[in-house]
Order: structure tokens, then C-alpha cells, then sequence
């Protein structure tokens, strides 16, 4: 008697599930497997830090060689922070872990990679703490930078997935120098507060004074009349990590504690 062949369920097809077909079921996916997750290991609120994939710290600057666009003054302000986010991180996680509540705690967030995300983590581990990696894959590979949480590391295929999952427990966003990257992702929250597409306070801190009124020029969206004065109370810039991290602090106690 032939045997009979298994018939794969659907389920299990990996030529379906990667199909055009599946493509909704793999939204799902990544909507839904995070927050599983994140529950599980009992995060309610995070602490979302941007800032350029291709920052290092002091020491690996001074080996480097910028290449001839590069500034080199300028290029030290995103050197310096840099090492001001690994701080700024270390000091919030140590904060946060003397939470009574684990529940009610926040969790140093970043987008998984190089640079000021790699920093963030760093800084929520030099304070043995808990940290998250949001990371998405690239043409130019992104890896994973190695001082994520293991059990929190994420990796999406949906950019518009990965926004998501940055915006829904932030509960303070910290936006250090960094290009396109940063800029799309610092404005979209400022969008979301503006227009009350977001319910609750999320404290927006621009961290480099310098760099923020250079790149931006804040000031003269208001003048023309694209925003009004009450959209600059949006967000705080701040030179210091001291600043920064009373800021940060006093607000997350005023809000959410």
C-alpha cells in the first residue's frame, strides 16, 4: 500500500507565509508577537532614545580619520554625545530600578543598532538593567548591538510596525544628534502631540543645544507661521546631562508615578 504524502497546513507553508499573499498575516506577526513579549518580561513603559547609527564614543574617534565633509568640530559635538547618552541611560536605569513597583519602572528603548542606540543599551547595562532593541532590517545590514536584553531583542520587517511599537509605551522620548533617521522619528511624535493623535504626555527632550538650533531652525517655522508658539513647548532642548536627567525624572514622577 503507497504511503500517503503529508500535506503541509498552512500554517507551516514558508513559501506561503513569505508570499504577497501572507503579507497581512506578517504584519500581524510583528504587531503582535512584540507585545507578547514585552509582557511577559512585565514592560509597560519605556524610555525611547534616537540619535545617529554612525556616533562613537571619544576614544574610537580619536583613532578614526572623518572623511573630508566632515567637520571636525562638529564632528566631536556627536562624539561627546554620545558618551553623554551612555550616561544620561546609565543614570535613568538606575533611577527606574529603584521603582518599587516593577510594573510601573521604565525601560531605556532603542533601534537596536550602532551609534546612540548602542550607547542607550550600553548605559541601561553598566546600570544592570533591562534594555529593548527595536532594530529593522536594511539593504546595508543593521545588526544588533550586543548590550540588549537578549530576551528583548527585536527585529522588524515593517517600518511603519517598528514606529509603532517606539511610540505605544513611550513614556519620554530623548533625541540625540542624528540624521535622516532621527529627524523622521523625533518629528512623527512631535506630529502625533500636536495634532492630540496622542492621549498621554510624552516629555521630548533635544539633547545638544548646538546642534538642534544649527540643524533646525525652530524659531523661524514660527515665524512664517507653520507653527505656533504652543508647538515649541512640545519639546525641551538641553545641553546637560544633569539637566536632562532631573527633566526626564521630574516629569516621569509628575505623570506617571
Amino acid at each position: 500500500m503507497a504511503k500517503k504524502k503529508k500535506v503541509t497546513k498552512a500554517y507551516d507553508n514558508l513559501e506561503f507565509l513569505h508570499g504577497r499573499s501572507a503579507r497581512h498575516l506578517r504584519v500581524l506577526a510583528e504587531f503582535i508577537e512584540p507585545e507578547e513579549r514585552l509582557r511577559k518580561h512585565g514592560i509597560r513603559n519605556t524610555i525611547v532614545f534616537f540619535g545617529s547609527a554612525l556616533s562613537v564614543d571619544n576614544r574610537t574617534f580619536r583613532k578614526q580619520t572623518p572623511d573630508s565633509a566632515v567637520v571636525p568640530e562638529k564632528a566631536i559635538r556627536v562624539s561627546n554625545a554620545h558618551e553623554s547618552c551612555i550616561e544620561l541611560a546609565k543614570r535613568i536605569t538606575a533611577w527606574s530600578q529603584k521603582i518599587k513597583e516593577p510594573a510601573r519602572r521604565f525601560y531605556v528603548c532603542s533601534g537596536g543598532g550602532s551609534g546612540i542606540m548602542e550607547a542607550a543599551n550600553k548605559g541601561a547595562k553598566l546600570a544592570g538593567g533591562k534594555s529593548i532593541g527595536f532594530n529593522i532590517t536594511l539593504p546595508l545590514e543593521q545588526f544588533l548591538n550586543p548590550h540588549i536584553t537578549p530576551e528583548l531583542r527585536f527585529n522588524f520587517h515593517y517600518f511603519f510596525i517598528r514606529k509603532f511599537w517606539f511610540l505605544y509605551y513611550a513614556k519620554a522620548l530623548i533625541g540625540f544628534p542624528g540624521g535622516f533617521g532621527t529627524m523622521d522619528e523625533v518629528f512623527e511624535l512631535l506630529t502625533l502631540l500636536q495634532t492630540g493623535k496622542i492621549q498621554k504626555q510624552v516629555p521630548v527632550v533635544l539633547f545638544d543645544r548646538t546642534f538642534w538650533n544649527e540643524v533646525i531652525n525652530f524659531k523661524a517655522l514660527q515665524e512664517y507661521g507653520v507653527i505656533g508658539p504652543a508647538d515649541l513647548k512640545l519639546f525641551k532642548i538641553i545641553d546637560d546631562v544633569d539637566e536632562a536627567f532631573e527633566y526626564i525624572t521630574g516629569q516621569l514622577k509628575e505623570l506617571y508615578l
